[in-house]
């Protein structure tokens, strides 16, 4: 067959399966506008509800904010530990360095499997194993982000301009100066990009791993929506706004000093 047409069957293929999944999902679902738009009474009940935003107490306010920046540190030791112990796994996993298929196929399938586990549900087996608290928590983020890490780094490697590693090649180098001279000046850039941005993702994802008792805010904004204190509720909601945001503006501007205004 011709490989051009094999590309087109491949295509409408699965365009053809998307389509059936998205019919089967708006039928399946009992998909409705009205069911929306009638829901926005209810939306608009809940926004009078937690106004004006209210911890209780000042006491209160401070348990908050120290499980804010519990929750900030959670995503930022699970994500820098996930970091390091992927960078060794995106080489393995890369074509371009290791040749061999097998090995290519157990790493990126291994990655695949860690990867295809939400943290959410890592928190919950971590829980099991070391017991409730941010530690388990730690954790969920490090192993969840370590498959992504990897498939990430695998796939800016084998990206890399081939030049610096036959000009490394040329001049007598080894396998090993190819990876440290030719290769990982070219992706750390882009791995320190990923690695700012996943910090700001994960403070959101450890605000939601709390609620399973994996330490942060996330704990007390499960506690406060189950008792109905939803004034406590937009004060919680307002201090990991304020967190994530902030988070966004300093990882943006690391971003822009390690890579440079072109990644606009």
């Amino acid at each position: 067959m011709d490989g051009s047409l094999k590309t087109k069957l491949t295509t409408i293929a699965v365009v053809a399966g998307m389509l059936g999944l998205f019919v089967y999902g708006v039928s399946t679902f009992d998909v409705s506008i009205w069911r929306i738009l009638s829901g926005f009474g209810n939306l608009g009940t809940f926004v009078v509800l937690m106004l004006p935003p209210d911890p209780g107490s000042l006491a209160r306010a401070i348990i908050f904010v120290k499980a804010l920046f519990e929750t900030i540190a959670i995503a930022f030791l699970g994500t820098i530990l996930a970091a390091i112990l992927a960078f060794p796994l995106g080489f393995i996993a890369a074509r371009n360095v290791v040749a061999n298929k097998i090995v290519h196929f157990f790493a990126r399938r291994s990655l695949d499997t860690v990867r295809g586990v939400d943290a959410l549900i890592w928190a919950l087996i971590w829980i099991n194993v070391v017991g409730l608290g941010p530690f388990a928590g730690m954790l969920a983020i490090m192993t969840s982000d370590l498959g992504a890490f990897g498939k990430l780094y695998s796939e800016a490697i084998e990206s890399a301009d081939r030049k610096p590693v036959e000009g490394v090649t040329s001049l007598g180098g080894g396998k090993l100066h190819e990876i440290r001279f030719g290769l990982i000046p070219q992706v750390l850039p882009v791995i320190a990009s990923q690695v700012l941005y996943y910090i700001e993702s994960n403070t959101r994802s450890s605000t939601i791993i709390g609620i399973v008792g994996a330490g942060g805010i996330g704990l007390y904004l499960a506690e406060t929506i189950r008792t109905l204190e939803w004034q406590q509720v937009s004060f919680l909601i307002l201090l990991i706004l304020a967190a994530v945001t902030a988070i966004d503006f300093l990882s943006a501007k690391l971003r822009f000093a390690i890579i440079g205004k072109r990644a606009v």
